[in-house]
């Protein structure tokens, strides 16, 4: 019998034309035979714990550091503000690093003058306070034997303080924090030495940090990096003269007043008032004026108010009189902004970020308005702030008379 179609074996790849005679190669994506991992996910699992490595190290560096470029932040910041004074005395034939060796001389030796100023008068009202103060316990004493009808005498007081189990705890509390301030001292004078180093040599070597920065980016950005830096320059050197003047004329103005009142310490009391109010932002002027206040309430009360009173007036003839002159040209910035600017460099910085946030802000608002395109504003009275009318819509008269008009009784009675 011949055989049928049913019985006779058909091989599908060659009865198929099309089909390839080789076998079909699994995708590369797919697993490897026999259940094995593919070849690339250890090597992506390697890279991906690097990374993180790379990252977790960085973070630690970073946060180690921490001190370290806030420190050369405040450096850099004090290098442009004395970068106008060094780069006139330079210009005059002085080499640039014994105009800055001055520039820093100078405000070394202001500064050490207001400390030793300012260290004298406490030191004075202390040893006042330490010898007044018998006379001051015993009228508290007569105070509270005459109100309370108690018989209590100063040498109890005394005895009864000094064999107390509070005042030892505080003496052995005070001398282990002895340690601690003298710590936190040296650390402060460290600091103070990083941020000096740094800011003489930012300043001394201007020129040859800002051609080593130039060197590695194409002419074009070289003009526009030269271009911001001497924004930054006259900004923060404008703010920190503009300042220093306004200083100065405060200063001059409150010993006028202490003077004449008698104040004791009048003249490192201005000097105080100067420097606190213009160079600590936003609270500086509370705390330039609680100091003389107090010291002006041992001398008459009514003084104290005389201060507060004259605090209070010249405050507000600095804000829009002698500031806007002063700063016009300068580090002209909106309140609302420099008082933004303050919260904001406190809350990222602390008190560095305080000092430093106006001159930063003035800074980028000086360059973002040479390179913001602006236009000018269309003639609209709502720009002014004037609302408009549209065509056909009622004033406000108009609209609370038919308001008035439509009310229920006046329906009914019509």
């Amino acid at each position: 019998m011949a055989p049928t179609d049913e019985t006779v074996p058909v091989d599908r790849h060659a009865a198929s034309p099309t089909a390839s005679t080789t076998p079909d190669r699994p995708p590369a994506d797919a697993a490897a035979p026999g259940g094995r991992m593919p070849r690339w996910l250890p090597r992506a699992m390697v890279l991906a714990l690097a990374l993180i490595a790379a990252f977790q190290l960085g973070s630690w560096a970073f946060h180690q550091l921490t001190g370290l470029l806030i420190n050369i932040l405040i450096a850099f910041f004090l290098a442009l503000a004395i970068e106008p004074a060094v780069s006139w005395m330079a210009a005059r034939g002085m080499r640039r690093g014994l105009a800055t060796f001055l520039v820093f001389l100078g405000l070394v030796i202001v500064t050490a003058g207001f400390v030793t100023l300012l260290g004298s008068m406490l030191a004075g009202q202390i040893i006042k306070m330490v010898e007044g103060f018998p006379d001051y316990l015993d009228s508290v004493i007569n105070w509270i034997n005459e109100t309370f009808h108690t018989d209590l005498r100063r040498v109890d007081v005394q005895e009864g303080l000094l064999h107390s189990d509070w005042l030892r705890k505080y003496a052995q509390n005070s001398a282990a924090g002895v340690l601690d301030v003298s710590a936190q001292v040296l650390g402060g004078l460290f600091q103070l030495l990083t941020v000096t180093l740094f800011s003489f040599y930012f300043a001394a070597d201007g020129p040859r940090l800002r051609r080593a920065l130039c060197s590695v980016l194409p002419p074009a950005r070289q003009a526009e990096v030269l271009r911001a830096w001497e924004i930054a320059v006259d900004k923060t050197g404008g703010y920190l003269y503009s300042r220093g003047l306004m200083a100065l004329i405060s200063g001059i103005a409150h010993y006028i007043l202490f003077q004449a009142l008698g104040v004791p310490y009048a003249p490192v009391l201005g000097v105080w008032v100067g420097l606190v109010s213009q160079f600590i932002p936003t609270i500086g002027t509370y705390l330039a004026g609680a100091l003389p206040m107090l010291i002006a309430f041992t001398v008459a009360p009514w003084y104290a108010v005389w201060v507060l009173v004259f605090v209070v007036v010249y405050q507000q003839f600095e804000n829009y009189m002698l500031q806007p002159k002063l700063t016009a040209k300068t580090v002209d910035i909106h309140p609302a902004v420099a008082f933004g600017s303050v919260i904001a460099g406190t809350a990222l910085l602390g008190a560095v970020g305080a000092l430093i946030a106006i001159p930063a802000v003035a800074t980028l608002q000086a360059f973002l308005g040479a390179y913001v395109k602006r236009y000018a504003v269309t003639d609209d009275p709502r720009v002014h702030g004037h609302r408009t009318r549209g065509p056909g819509r009622p004033g406000g008269r108009t609209r609370i008379r038919q308001l008035w008009e439509r009310r229920p009784g006046t329906e009914e009675s019509s």
